[in-house]
């Protein structure tokens, strides 16, 4: 039994050895670290998914070290000894791997914890190991191929050329390869796939509801617009929303009907074509006779949130008129990461052709102008105009809801914040112009300049909070005090933190309301009180109507639950 035992440790020794040391060891850390908290809860599916993509993360880094010691040509003293210190090494990893599996449960719990979620019991360990193995050998495979595909061109070319001179052109020419396949092919044509799929669904979706009747609705038979050009997310924005009788029943003041226009993606060719629409069809309805003019850029899909339009109409008792262009059918995080800017043109052209025919009105008679956006909606909304073209005279503010970290003029404003002000909420001056909130109201105290800005974004949000640099620093977030939400257990490790907040950015919408990339309806009014100052509201009236939007669950409530705030995956 015991000779057993020995041929068989001896045959897993050699095994062993044939792999990469460094690559196990590091493979074993990243894996561990990962099941540490980051700022959304995951489930045991993802946190596998997870696991084996940081496992073939830290692999390839183990590997690539490895080779560089040998490149380098180091060498260990004694052979021997240092196979044994490996073998002691990974037992280590191995150990630190399982420990981690056995808290992770309590970690993830910990993020819950600060969101106000009910806690899990078990985060299944032994199946998020089994579902790591996958994702793993798939990255891992890849690597490889890419590894001996360095080696046979730099095989072939060695016969020519002096062999560290083949080598190193060997990883041009296989890194310009993978390069022009991966980005130029494999991922061109999957975002074409992710378009077509999902500008589809955009037709399906919306084919069976019937057109409005309300001539001032986008889409009735009055309407400029189509109604079978636009999908469902513009739909719901177009029939939603309070009544009169609703915003009256719940203010106890009069009220007018809200007024909303919508062009779709399908609307018109280009995006000056679709502007010049939406501005003839906000001629059509009368949008510029209201005392509230809001243009807002939805997200990728074309949603526009309901309680973020909805909470500004009770707010003027529906004198109000909203417009939205589409400008992508792929969801806010897919665009963010593969094409950011595609909401620029639209917001542009949005905004110079209301803008031109807003300055040249009588300025004791025109409506007060808002640009309004949430998440790559923020991004393009807050592109849509330079500030040089606008100081002669300027539009009253705006209110940019989870604005992604890749917005230049959120990043600006947070980069020159107050010393002392957190990176999570930055103080921008004497707050005259720019203001950050987390949620709640903001101080009424302070003055406003001509122009109010306000930056709405949850210190758990980690589309606003990632950062590529993460990858090799700490981000100023996680340094000093943290944001309402965030995990104390929560640290950073290099790579690790980077993949975690990654994979947050997909599962921002899984949040609870309050709490990741989902704003609560009561922020969204806190936010527009701050940016319109509307006339005819005592505090104790706005503190009254901020107690009647309500978070219950899953479903965000107004008053007598007329409004639901729908979470699409956007």
């Amino acid at each position: 039994m015991n000779t057993t035992l020995r041929l068989t440790m001896r045959r897993l020794g050699r095994q062993l050895d044939k792999v990469s040391t460094g690559g196990w060891l590091l493979g074993l850390v990243f894996f561990a670290l990962s099941l540490t908290p980051s700022l959304i809860p995951r489930n045991f599916a993802v946190q596998g998914v997870l696991c084996g993509c940081t496992f073939a993360a830290g692999y390839g880094i183990g590997v690539f070290l490895e080779w560089l010691w040998d490149f380098l040509e180091l060498s260990w003293p004694n052979r021997r000894v240092s196979r044994w210190v490996g073998r002691g090494f990974a037992f280590l990893c191995l150990l630190l791997t399982v420990t981690f599996l056995w808290f992770s449960t309590g970690w993830q719990n910990s993020i819950r914890e600060g969101m106000g979620a009910p806690p899990v019991e078990a985060n299944q360990p032994l199946l998020v190991a089994l579902i790591a193995i996958v994702p793993a050998a798939i990255l891992i495979g890849l690597g490889t191929a890419l590894v001996r595909g360095v080696q046979l061109v730099s095989g072939w070319l060695g016969r020519l050329i002096p062999r560290r001179v083949a080598f190193v052109f060997s990883l041009i020419a296989v890194g310009i390869l993978t390069w022009t396949v991966g980005n130029g092919v494999v991922a061109r044509n999957a975002l074409a796939l992710a378009d077509r799929f999902y500008g589809n669904l955009d037709r399906l979706a919306g084919s069976y509801e019937s057109a409005p009747t309300d001539a001032n609705r986008s889409g009735s038979a009055a309407s400029l617009v189509p109604w079978d050009t636009i999908g469902l997310d513009a739909r719901i924005y177009v029939q939603s929303g309070p009544t009169p009788d609703e915003i009256a029943a719940l203010t106890n003041k009069p009220a007018k009907e809200p007024l909303r226009v919508y062009v779709g993606l399908r609307s018109a060719e280009t995006p000056d074509q679709r502007a010049d629409l939406a501005l003839a069809e906000m001629d059509r309805i009368g949008a510029f006779d209201r005392s509230v003019l809001v243009l807002i850029m939805p997200v990728g899909t074309g949603w526009v949130e309901p309680s973020s339009i909805d909470t500004l109409e009770i707010l003027h008792g529906g004198d109000v008129a909203s417009v939205a262009v589409q400008y992508s059918y792929l969801t806010s995080w897919l665009s963010l990461v593969s094409e950011p800017d595609v909401g620029l043109e639209t917001a542009k052209a949005l905004f110079q052709a209301v803008y031109q025919r807003w300055t040249e009105m009588p300025k004791d008679s025109r409506p007060k102008l808002y640009l309004h956006g949430l998440s790559l909606g923020a991004y393009s909304s807050a592109a849509s105009s330079q500030l040089y073209d606008i100081l002669a005279d300027p539009f009253q503010g705006a209110l940019w809801v989870g604005p992604p970290f890749a917005s230049a003029t959120w990043r600006s404003a947070t980069d020159n914040r107050d010393d002392g002000s957190p990176w999570w909420q930055p103080k921008v001056g004497d707050s005259s112009v720019v203001r950050f909130s987390n949620g709640g109201p903001l101080d009424p105290t302070i003055p406003w300049g001509p122009m109010r800005i306000v930056y709405l974004q949850y210190p758990t949000d980690p589309i606003v909070f990632f950062e590529p640099s993460m990858v090799y620093s700490e981000p100023s977030w996680l340094m000093g005090v943290r944001g309402a939400g965030v995990s104390p257990l929560l640290n950073w490790y290099p790579v690790v933190t980077f993949l975690q907040v990654a994979l947050d950015m997909a599962l921002a919408q899984t949040a609870p309301i309050g709490f990741g990339h989902v704003y609560a309806p009561q922020d969204y009014f806190d936010g527009w009180v701050a940016v319109t100052e509307a006339p005819g509201w005592s505090q104790a009236e706005l503190d009254a109507m901020r107690t009647k939007l309500t978070r219950h669950g899953d479903v965000s409530v107004i008053g007598g639950g007329w409004f639901r705030s729908s979470l699409p995956v956007n």
